[in-house]
């Protein structure tokens, strides 16, 4: 590259040096909290189950090795890749010709009368990838097919742990978060400036929408919101990046040169990518959608307004043919079921949904940080009356928006994220932050906007008032950052589980004796590392335990480690274990302090 090349890019690199410097302050600060986390939550742990088990989606104490797993293993991979791809020749050609009744949907997997023990290297396989399981995304399209969401995500988690084998680490997985939340910081920084350009004829909003930009890019980038975001290893970073880039093209394409007649290539590919990351990526797209076709035929963009619509529609058929499991996933899965259930249910309790929910986005954008701009907004509008007031009385003239789009662009921005709020309150299955955290960046900018929008209103003669339009915005968004850095809210309820080490330290420590896990319902999957460590698990309930039939297992056990889950019932479980099969607790190795609320003790043969 010669000098000449090189002058453009580094005048780029000085011209943008702020955004530069936010985006790698934020990508510092969040690298070093996700160095602060240690465990994971169990859906975490599932995630990197189904992205890395070989066709084999669930772990289930009675069926260590799924059908689909046990169908490949035995009849599809062969000893030599030719083999292999004979074999499948085979099972598709006995598929297309005896349909319902071909091998592969007949065929049934080892299904045990009660719980089995299942061995560390089981575990091992289920979580992590090894060189004969790397870059197998058929194994990750199936795996989700049976979960009740889409497959993107899970693909980029198990290409990343396709590339450091054997292992996961909370890096593996934030890393995709990461990435997300810079991408999203980015798409702030940009839409600060659309979202304020050509507002007002003499262009006096293009300073203010740089700083919009970089400080919607800062204060989300601080925040608890993109903490959590960047944390919480599972669709929810994509989903949000996906949802800020629809936004961001829509935005591009109503107000910029180009329009939607042609070169749709990128809204395609966003809308089905989106719609393979998670489901309630079509809340927002829908209602955005609805919007721009009411804006496209208001504006009497009839040819634009066909060629967005072919171009979603061709997204939605393209979406749904290649996972075409989409369809029972929203309809009629458990999940999907129950999100339906809770939008029939209409009113009835509601609001109660949508205070948790209000109090949830308030703390994760930091409390601090929406008071001092909810004040800025009131200050500026009390500011903006009397100098509207004084003006009239004056007889001069205000100066007045030189487009009259800023209602249709208030529109575009606010009701598609008031839309998903509103249903996400609805049908969301729990009141936690994962459900809105697409709406973390949208309220931020909206906020910023709204503060920079009013300071550019505020311009006018004398000296006072353009202090006002200046100093104003720019010491309330400073403050803000302040707030957003030292918020007492950031670190609470953020997916770390600093203290998980201690509980892992005690399987590396007893990790060649067999474990007994008992608890109730699917908790185990938070202890899915813990059983990569001991030499075997036994996983069941205590009526499992008590009229276990199969005795000999436990009758020749010595030691062991037992695992109670939280809320099980440790006096009844020990009687359990000394009655029938005379093992003992003779220590507690860990009573309290579980992240997970669990229990351990070390089991030995009562002499």
């Amino acid at each position: 590259m010669g000098k000449e090349d090189r002058k453009p890019l580094a005048g780029k690199v000085t011209a943008y040096g702020p955004e530069f410097l936010v985006i790698l302050l934020c990508a510092v600060l969040l690298l070093g909290d996700i160095s602060h986390k240690k465990g994971y939550h169990m859906d975490e742990l599932l995630s990197f189950e189904l992205a890395n088990a070989l066709f084999n989606p669930w772990i289930v104490p009675t069926q260590p090795q799924g059908r689909l797993a046990k169908f490949v293993e035995d009849e599809l991979r062969g000893e030599t890749f030719g083999e292999t791809c004979k074999n499948l020749a085979d099972t598709v050609q006995d598929i297309l010709q005896n349909r319902g009744n071909s091998k592969i949907l007949s065929y049934q997997a080892d299904v045990y009368p009660e719980p089995v023990w299942i061995t560390r290297q089981q575990f091992l396989d289920y979580i992590t990838v090894d060189d004969g399981d790397a870059f197998q995304y058929l194994s990750v399209y199936f795996n989700v097919k049976d979960d009740n969401h889409p497959p993107l995500h899970f693909m980029a988690l198990h290409t990343v742990c396709s590339l450091f084998r054997g292992r996961i680490t909370p890096l593996m997985g934030c890393g995709i978060n990461l990435v997300c939340v810079l991408g999203v910081m980015g798409m702030l920084m940009w839409l600060g400036r659309r979202l304020l350009a050509g507002e007002y004829s003499d262009g006096s909003e293009n300073s203010y929408g740089r700083w919009t930009g970089l400080f919607a890019a800062a204060l989300y980038g601080l925040s608890a919101g993109a903490l959590s975001t960047t944390l919480l290893i599972r669709m929810y970073a994509m989903v949000t990046f996906f949802c800020v880039a629809f936004f961001a093209i829509h935005i591009d394409r109503l107000y910029g040169r180009h329009g939607f007649a042609k070169g749709n290539k990128l809204l395609f590919a966003v809308t089905v990518l989106g719609f393979w990351t998670q489901y309630f990526f079509l809340f927002y797209c829908l209602i955005l959608a609805a919007v721009t076709v009411v804006v496209l035929w208001r504006g009497k963009r009839r040819k634009e307004l066909w060629a967005y619509v072919r171009t979603e529609l061709s997204a939605a058929v393209a979406g749904v043919l290649v996972f075409p499991f989409s369809i029972p996933d929203v309809f009629s899965s458990g999940r999907g079921v129950e999100a339906l259930t809770n939008l029939s249910l209409g009113l009835s309790g509601y609001g109660e949904r949508l205070a948790a929910f209000g109090k949830i986005l308030t703390e994760r954008l930091g409390v601090g940080c929406v008071a001092l701009m909810l004040a800025a907004l009131a200050a500026e509008l009390v500011l903006l009356f009397c100098r509207r007031r004084n003006t009239d009385q004056s007889g001069g003239r205000d100066k007045k928006p030189a487009s009259s789009r800023t209602a249709e662009k208030i529109c575009v921005c606010v009701l598609p994220a008031a839309g998903y709020f509103l249903l996400a309150a609805r049908m969301s299955p729990y009141l936690v932050d994962r459900y809105i955290m697409p709406l973390f960046p949208f309220a931020v900018l909206f906020m910023v906007t709204a503060v920079m929008w009013l300071a550019v209103r505020l311009r006018g003669t004398g000296s006072l008032r353009p202090a006002l339009g200046k100093v104003l915005p720019a010491a309330v968004l400073l403050a803000a950052v302040v707030c957003q850095l030292w918020d007492p809210l950031r670190y609470q309820d953020s997916y770390l589980y600093e203290n998980y080490p201690v509980q892992e330290a005690i399987a590396e420590q007893y990790a060649g004796l067999p474990c007994i896990c008992v608890g109730e319902g699917v908790g185990y999957y938070e202890n899915l590392l813990e059983f990569t460590h001991y030499e075997k698990t036994l996983i069941l309930t205590p009526g499992e335990l008590e009229n276990r039939r199969e005795r000999a297992s436990l009758d020749s056990l010595e030691q062991a480690v037992l695992l109670l889950k939280d809320g099980t019932d440790r006096e009844a479980v020990c009687d359990i274990l000394e009655k029938e099969y005379g093992l003992s607790p003779r220590e507690t190795l860990l009573e309290t302090g579980s992240v997970y609320g669990d229990r351990i003790l070390l089991l030995k043969r009562r002499k």
